[in-house]
C-alpha cells in the first residue's frame, strides 16, 4: 500500500520515496562551470527541451534534460506522484567534472508537470538547487483544467501523427512536432493516466510556499491558455522568493510557442543569479 504523504518537503527529505535513475541528454561544454538540469512535462520527453537546452548552452552552460518516470526510455513505476517524480529528481545531481566541484545544480528548468516536482523538490532540499525557472507550472489544478490535460493526453495517443501535431500547433519549429510524436510513441499512457489520477486533487501550494531560493515562474498568456493565473498565481508569488513573467501570444507550451522569448527570458535571469551569487562569495 502506498503510504500517505501529509507534509511534502518531511516526507521526501526522509525519503519515504524510492526514486528510479532518469535517462540523462546532453548539451554544452563537459569542463562548463554552470550547471543546469532541464526537466520536461506531462506526455513529453527529455529532447522536448531542446531549444532551452541549446539556448543555455550557447551561453556556455553545461545542460542536462532528463526522461521522467514512465516517459521517454526512463523505468517505469508503480508511483506517479508529484513527490515521486520529485524525489527522482532530488536524486538526479551534476555529473562530476574532475577538478570542477558541483554538488548542486546552478539551476533547475522545469515545465508543467516538470515545474510541479521541481518546485516539490527545491522546497524539500534548498542545496539541490541554487536558483528555479517554473515554466507555466502545474503548481495546483482545478477540475477544469484537470479535464483540459486529460482530454488533450487522450487526444494525443488517439491520433499521434506529424500531420496531427502541425495541425494542433502550427507555429512549432518541425523539430518539436517530430519530437511529440516520439514523446508520445514512447511514453507509457498508463503512467499518464496514473499521473491524473494518482493526483488527485493536484495541489503541491504547500511546496511553493516553502521555496527559500531565487525562483522566476515564466507563465503562458491567459487569453490564449495558462496554468498559472489568478488567485493561484497571487498566492504562489506572496513567498518573496518568487517572481513572475508572462510571455505573451504564447500558450501553455511556452518553450515551444514562443521560444526565442522564453529562452531569452530564462538566460538573462540565470546569469543575473550567476552574477548575483558570485558578488555576495566573494
Amino acid at each position: 500500500m502506498t503510504e500517505p504523504v501529509v507534509d511534502t518537503a518531511s516526507s521526501l527529505a526522509a525519503r519515504t520515496i524510492t526514486p528510479v535513475e532518469l535517462p540523462r541528454h546532453r548539451w554544452g561544454r563537459h569542463d562548463a562551470p554552470a550547471r543546469a538540469l532541464v526537466v520536461h512535462g506531462l506526455g513529453s520527453n527529455g529532447p522536448s527541451t531542446w531549444r532551452i537546452c541549446a539556448a543555455l548552452a550557447d551561453r556556455g552552460w553545461l545542460v542536462e534534460a532528463v526522461d521522467l518516470r514512465g516517459h521517454g526510455v526512463a523505468p517505469r513505476a508503480l508511483d506517479y506522484r508529484v513527490e515521486a517524480y520529485a524525489a527522482d529528481l532530488l536524486a538526479t545531481r551534476p555529473t562530476p567534472v574532475p577538478g570542477v566541484g558541483h554538488a548542486a545544480w546552478d539551476l533547475v528548468v522545469g515545465h508543467s508537470l516538470g515545474g510541479a516536482a521541481t518546485a516539490v523538490a527545491a522546497a524539500a532540499d534548498p542545496r539541490w538547487a541554487a536558483a528555479v525557472v517554473l515554466l507555466d507550472p502545474a503548481i495546483a489544478l482545478d477540475d477544469h483544467d484537470a479535464e483540459i490535460i486529460r482530454a488533450s493526453q487522450e487526444a494525443a495517443f488517439a491520433d499521434n501523427t506529424i500531420a496531427s501535431v502541425r495541425a494542433k500547433n502550427p507555429e512549432w519549429h518541425p523539430l518539436d512536432v517530430d519530437i511529440k510524436v516520439q514523446a508520445v510513441s514512447e511514453a507509457s499512457r498508463w503512467a499518464i493516466e496514473q499521473t491524473s489520477e494518482q493526483n488527485h486533487p493536484w495541489d503541491v501550494r504547500p511546496a511553493a510556499a516553502a521555496l527559500r531560493n531565487p525562483t522566476f515562474v515564466i507563465a503562458s498568456d491567459p487569453e490564449v491558455y495558462s496554468l498559472f493565473r489568478g488567485a493561484l498565481a497571487a498566492e504562489v508569488l506572496a513567498n518573496r522568493q518568487v517572481s513572475l513573467t508572462i510571455v505573451q501570444g504564447a500558450g501553455h507550451n511556452v518553450h515551444r510557442d514562443r521560444p526565442a522569448e522564453t529562452t531569452k527570458a530564462i538566460g538573462d535571469w540565470a546569469e543575473l543569479q550567476l552574477e548575483q551569487r558570485s558578488r555576495r562569495e566573494t
